[in-house]
């Protein structure tokens, strides 16, 4: 558990002083935030924020892996390679959208079929190291999928959760502080399974993140863009498949899975009905409409995540 503090300190310090360098020099290169117009009018005056603040919290990864590295194993590196993965292509994404000077980088086909192939290489990858089997909350139950349903289902489950966070990511504060939560869950069920060198790398993410918080809280002085949020889902997913509980990812993630529910529910009631069923998606922009402040958005999403992950330890 010593070594867990540390790895969380050691990354909330690199981190931490990693924003006096970098947001500047992002402002100088003027790689600023384009707001969507279909968003809500209060947040046009963000516009010009640094983004591809997710190379904050992924290059501490880096430099706390190399320090701490005598107490990670295979696990924590195959999570890393996960992270490190699905951050490259948002930060793709970011830097397209930068040289374009709108909100549009890849193309939704672009970026699937970036996300659908690095999906498919975890997933053969995860079959034949960790198995097919997977775990039933509450139930407690492991069912063999066999690998041809387990890489399907594999590839579907990281796809789905890089895009889930990548839509938590629309308030100063709210994807990192969810993350945050849901990291520190999956450090403590990883250490109390024995599986210490994961729970290290658990706290290495909770601690770049604690960092980040500190400039990315309302009013944030840089966002992660496509780059910090695709690569959370791509390390939260990891995380949750190495100990076998990608099923109480759902759980514990509930605030990504309401927000992706919202879009498609959105979406779907429009094309067939043609009326809203929110105010606007995702759902964090339908309760800012109905008059709460982004923070305090950020505050109730947030305890429901604490929530969610005390309901899972029950699951378990």
């Amino acid at each position: 558990m010593t070594v867990i503090v540390y790895s969380v300190l050691v990354a909330f310090l690199i981190s931490l002083l990693q924003g006096p360098i970098l947001i500047p020099l992002l402002h100088k290169l003027k790689f600023g935030q384009n707001i969507r117009e279909e968003g809500p009018k209060s947040h046009q005056k963000k516009a010009g924020t640094p983004t591809m603040g997710g190379i904050i919290f992924m290059i501490t990864s880096i430099i706390t892996m190399v320090i701490m590295r005598k107490n990670l194993n295979s696990n924590a590196v195959f999570v890393f390679v996960c992270f490190l993965s699905f951050g490259l292509i948002g930060l793709l994404d970011d830097s397209l959208k930068i040289m374009r000077k709108k909100n549009e980088g890849l193309t939704s086909k672009q970026k699937f079929l970036l996300q659908l192939v690095v999906s498919l290489i975890i997933a053969f990858y995860a079959a034949y190291t960790f198995g097919t089997d997977i775990f039933i909350p509450f139930f407690r139950w492991n069912i063999n999928l066999g690998p041809i349903l387990y890489i399907a289902l594999v590839a579907f489950y990281f796809i789905a959760a890089s895009n889930a966070v990548n839509l938590t990511d629309g308030l100063d504060g709210l994807a990192t502080s969810i993350t945050l939560l849901v990291m520190t869950f999956l450090s403590i069920v990883s250490f109390t399974s024995g599986n210490y060198g994961l729970a290290v790398f658990c706290g290495i993410v909770v601690g770049a993140l604690l960092g980040f918080l500190k400039y990315n809280s309302y009013p944030a002085q840089i966002f992660m863009g496509d780059t910090g949020s695709l690569a959370l889902g791509g390390v939260v997913a990891a995380t949750a498949l190495v100990m076998k509980l990608e099923l109480l990812l759902v759980i514990i993630g509930g605030i990504y899975v309401a927000e992706t529910l919202s879009v498609i529910i959105q979406v779907a009631s429009f094309k067939l009905t043609g009326k809203r069923v929110f105010k606007m998606a995702p759902l964090h922009h339908h309760f800012e409409q109905l008059g709460w402040h982004e923070t305090k958005v950020v505050a109730i999403f947030s305890i429901t995540t604490v929530i969610l992950c005390l309901v899972a330890f029950l699951s378990l």
